[in-house]
């Protein structure tokens, strides 16, 4: 018996893994969207997903600890609206240090730039907000080039030490690092600089 449009958003979005976040526009190509918007909609009611904003969804992550859901990922909510809006985001450099653990600070708001509109959201008690900027260094194939070279930038030349490159170094696996390399080459030479530090197998 062929599957249902619903449970076939539904393994889509498990094949993506907890803490996906996600809109009608990333199943509208394949389903349609009259589809999509009943499938979400029974899907959120059934608690299978969760919805985080008007037309925005997550697949949650749980707690084991705490034997509940956790609360929404805000870069994944950002990058949600960004796909549904089609707008290009790039974290600000504050929050590109949060995303990559170099930051102690609590982010009490998560902050992009954006080529769209200036919007604030407020998802789970946390600041969500995008500011219409000109944009630089959006050029990117790969989301991890972004972060690393806003977080590079943020700390600065002289505050990027072995530590630092290393523990970027530990988030990305050797394959990442390879396609971030390629994907910088045209970035500011101190910045490529450090990147291929971070790359290089002698890192």
């Amino acid at each position: 018996m062929a599957q249902s449009v619903e449970n076939k958003v539904l393994s889509r979005i498990h094949g993506r893994g907890r803490g996906w976040a996600f809109s009608k526009v990333d199943f509208v190509a394949e389903f349609g969207e009259a589809s999509v918007h009943r499938a979400l909609s029974d899907l959120a009611r059934k608690d299978k997903i969760r919805r985080v904003l008007r037309g925005v969804y997550d697949y949650p992550r749980n707690s084991q600890l705490l034997e509940q859901a956790l609360a929404p990922d805000l870069d994944q909510v950002a990058h949600a609206l960004a796909r549904k809006f089609n707008w290009r985001i790039q974290p600000t450099p504050e929050t590109a240090l949060n995303l990559l653990g170099l930051s102690t600070q609590v982010p009490g708001r998560w902050a992009y730039f954006s080529d769209g509109p200036s919007r604030q959201y407020e998802v789970a008690n946390q600041g969500l907000s995008f500011t219409r900027s000109a944009l630089k260094d959006t050029g990117f194939q790969y989301r991890q080039s972004g972060l690393l070279v806003q977080a590079i930038k943020a700390l600065g030349k002289d505050r990027v030490n072995r530590t630092i490159i290393q523990k970027i170094r530990g988030q990305l696996d050797p394959r990442t690092r390879k396609r971030v390399l390629k994907d910088t080459r045209a970035v500011t030479g101190w910045i490529y600089h450090i990147i291929k530090e971070i790359a290089g197998d002698q890192a």
